[in-house]
């Protein structure tokens, strides 16, 4: 069995090689390490990660150390 292509998407603002990359897939957003693009991926479930990324654009995920 063959693993189908995929488009790895990174973000604009990465410039030192510490990345997630980003794929979708039929039924699921796969992500995976850049340095290790051979290694692990995980999956979601498109909805779960459509909510995770407006927390993140609404501020959800302050370090805590960070000013509000």
């Amino acid at each position: 069995m063959t693993t189908p292509e995929r488009t790895w998407r990174k973000s604009s603002h990465s410039d030192d090689g510490n990345c997630v990359e980003v794929a979708l897939a039929d039924d699921a957003v796969l992500t995976r390490d850049s340095k290790e693009p051979d290694g692990l991926m995980l999956r979601f479930d498109p909805h779960r990660w459509r909510s995770f990324v407006e927390d993140i654009c609404d501020g959800g995920f302050q370090r805590p150390d960070t000013p509000e």
